[in-house]
């Protein structure tokens, strides 16, 4: 019965042992001196020594403890406060002359009487693993601050509209640390009419499977409007479908670009409209009203005297009556009207939906306002006049420079019947 007893324990002892050396990993015991009381062979195998080499030593003769100083340090952790550890090592192998770096498992031993009597490793290689992850980790580390230093907000996001990166952009311009974007759906962090905004381009990229450039323009709570120029691209994670933007913002260039136009469609001193806008609209409104039978009336003015004002007050007052008479014009019309400075004192206004009588109406009431108005020039008593031509689209004609040519021809007979009329042709 014993000699059974015996078999069937070194059966089982065989078992184990073929188990540690199969397990792939490197397992050990010590005694309270450090001392190893059992490897395994992958233990054997590392330190290229025969098992009667090993059982009895201690860690001084197969590794350099100067370096590896925590291996004693884990050892004495686990033996003192009797509880197990599960750490990171990096191990200088004297053998080899080898860094490994292990995953390792230790816990306390105890005897019969429950006192800790050594203490039980196993160790997993992941030198490999760990220096893949560092070097993935570097390279992160490397893409994030690029990514986070250009001048663009970049974000990926799936076709659920749910955010799988974003770089410190993108925080900035959706006042939210990173970890409250990414895993979260657009339509939950962004206001709705914004994230809707953001979505009609995203689908368009998912519908068509191409790049998209689009400008636009977004609004904040404080009512700021802010403009991006993005590149939209699908891509593939995991099999699933997703898109990689990247917007820039375009606002200053953007404010640039309208104070560009607004000064080549200006007159410098006046800010009204100058004569090649106003000849565009002109042509644009005589279309509109061809097509759709509506009346339309321009007017032409010409201050009176103009160079006897220059040359008797001097250039500075006759900046000052173009300006105030552009002042005039302004408040005396309508929106859609538009009054441009068409040369030194000519003015024109092209006036949309606008009969003659209505038209000559508007040219009495300027006559009227400049005869009210103070120039305020040293104490003369002092008048500024002006001549109005007007006119209206007729059935025969055929473009707008049919209009200018009859404007003016009734401002030239104005001008010849005395100054400061009206005439209409």
């Amino acid at each position: 019965m014993q000699s059974h007893h015996n078999d069937s324990t070194a059966q089982q002892l065989a078992a184990l042992k073929q188990v540690c050396n199969t397990l792939g990993a490197y397992i050990f015991t010590k005694d309270l001196q450090g001392r190893y009381t059992y490897v395994n062979l992958a233990v054997l195998q590392l330190f290229n020594k025969p098992l009667e080499e090993v059982i009895g030593f201690d860690d001084t003769q197969f590794f350099d403890l100067d370096i590896s100083n925590h291996i004693k340090k884990n050892d004495h952790q686990v033996m003192q406060t009797a509880t197990a550890i599960n750490t990171e090592e990096t191990n200088y192998i004297k053998s080899s002359g080898e860094q490994r770096i292990y995953q390792t498992i230790k816990s306390p031993l105890f005897d019969d009487d429950g006192q800790v009597c050594g203490i039980s490793g196993i160790s997993t290689d992941i030198t490999i693993e760990k220096q893949l992850r560092d070097l993935n980790n570097e390279q992160k580390q490397l893409l994030d601050t690029v990514l986070n230093n250009i001048p663009a907000s970049v974000y990926i996001k799936d076709e659920e509209r749910r955010f799988l990166y974003a770089n410190s952009k993108v925080s900035t311009l959706f006042e939210l640390p990173i970890t409250e974007i990414i895993g979260k759906f657009e339509t939950s962090i962004l206001p709705q009419e914004m994230a809707a905004h953001f979505h009609k381009s995203d689908a368009e990229v998912f519908k068509t499977n191409s790049i998209q450039r689009i400008e636009e323009t977004v609004s904040d709570h404080l009512g700021r409007t802010s403009h991006y120029l993005s590149i939209k691209a699908p891509i593939t994670i995991n099999n699933k479908r997703a898109l990689i933007g990247f917007s820039t913002d375009v606002t200053e260039l953007y404010e640039l670009k309208e104070q560009f136009q607004q000064q080549a469609n200006t007159d410098y001193l006046t800010n009204l409209y100058n004569r090649r806008y106003f000849i565009e609209q002109a042509e644009r409104e005589f279309t509109r009203s061809q097509r759709h039978a509506l009346p339309l009336a321009l007017l032409s003015i010409d201050i009176d005297h103009f160079k006897h004002l220059n040359d008797n007050y001097g250039h500075p007052f006759g900046d000052k009556v173009l300006i105030d008479i552009s002042e005039l014009l302004l408040q005396g019309t309508r929106r859609e009207d538009v009054v441009a400075r068409i040369g030194g004192e000519e003015f024109a206004i092209i006036l949309p939906n606008t009969t003659q009588d209505k038209g000559i109406f508007l040219a009495e009431r300027i006559q009227k306002k400049l005869q009210n108005h103070d120039f305020s020039v040293t104490c003369d008593d002092l008048k500024v006049t002006v001549s109005i031509g007007v006119t209206v689209l007729s059935g025969t004609d055929s473009c707008f420079d049919e209009l200018l040519l009859r404007v003016d021809e009734a401002l030239y007979k104005a001008k010849n019947k005395g100054r400061n009329q009206i005439m209409y042709l």
